[in-house]
């Protein structure tokens, strides 16, 4: 019975011990999430849900129509790989290689994106501020 009654605290000290280790994300988890669920979003063709991942003042300043939404709709994505990534305080830049299949042609092509990451203090978030990959660059 004393063993009982001596166990019951530690185990009570360990559990808050254990709650402590469980504390919110870093900067750094929390980016590699953003990029996570930012990838996602593409490979998978969300476009509209990738674009609530840009900055809200990059999509205050260039806002997208109907039609270059409607323009996404017409490719499917067939790869999203990444080729490196240089983090800084505050700052991320992420080189991706996206494969890109027309709808109508069902032609593949490669298409090469540069990601740059912001964070925000206040937001405590990262938001994407190079927007949404071009996927015609020189069309």
């Amino acid at each position: 019975m004393r063993l009982w009654k001596l166990s019951l605290p530690m185990l009570a000290a360990l559990l808050l011990c254990l709650a402590g280790c469980a504390t919110s994300p870093g900067k750094g988890d929390a980016l590699q999430e953003a990029q996570y669920a930012w990838s996602a979003a593409i490979r998978w063709g969300d476009f509209e849900g990738a674009w609530n991942m840009v900055d809200p003042k990059v999509r205050e300043a260039h806002p997208l129509t109907e039609l270059e939404f409607a323009r996404y709709k017409q490719v499917q994505i067939s790869e999203y790989r990444e080729l490196g990534t240089q983090n800084g305080d505050g700052t991320s830049v992420r080189e991706v290689q996206i494969g890109v299949v027309g709808r109508t042609s069902l032609a593949e092509r490669q298409v090469r994106y540069t990601e740059t990451w912001r964070y925000d203090p206040v937001a405590k978030a990262w938001w994407i501020t190079s927007g949404l990959p071009d996927l015609w660059p020189a069309q």
